[in-house]
């Protein structure tokens, strides 16, 4: 049976530090579900289909990454994908805090699905949506931060703004 994780995250907008935890996902899945969240009390800049334009548009080359929206509890998503895993990246000690919470958290909800962290990249470290919101917003350049199909929905948002 092949093995499947969803990674899953709001990607407002998504990075070079989440393509980089998806692609090194696939070294220990056959196959990754992106899951981008609907998650309204966030007040994401992107509406949701956009974000998930985005991260699509991102992974054209992988035929092993699916993109898909969601809402709700994130174990259930895993359930309706048959997926085993949910795959986490960790930038910090202070991401482990949290993330070892949902994990345990998730474990409760359901014991048949397991958590698999994979730590950033050094280069990426210091990447988050928010600092990318950010840096955009004040004309700063972010072309090594995110995947090329980013930079003209922040642009155009940007020039609204």
């Amino acid at each position: 049976m092949p093995r499947c994780a969803v990674y899953p995250g709001t990607f407002d907008p998504i990075t070079f530090g989440h393509v980089d935890v998806a692609r090194r996902g696939l070294t220990l899945f056959d196959r990754i579900i992106i899951g981008v969240a609907d998650n309204p009390a966030k007040s994401p800049l992107f509406d949701l289909e956009t974000r998930v334009a985005m991260v699509q548009q991102s992974f054209t080359d992988e035929t092993r990454v699916t993109v898909i929206a969601f809402n709700g509890l994130l174990v259930e998503l895993a359930r309706e994908q048959q997926a085993t895993a949910i795959l986490r990246g960790l930038r910090s000690a202070s991401d482990f805090e949290y993330e070892f919470q949902m994990a345990t958290m998730n474990r409760r909800l359901d014991a048949s699905i397991e958590t698999a962290f994979v730590m950033a990249r050094e280069d990426y470290t210091f990447v988050s949506s928010r600092f990318i919101r950010e840096i955009s917003s004040m004309g700063g350049d972010i072309t090594s931060l995110v995947p090329p199909p980013v930079i003209p929905h922040l642009h155009a948002k940007m020039q609204r703004a």
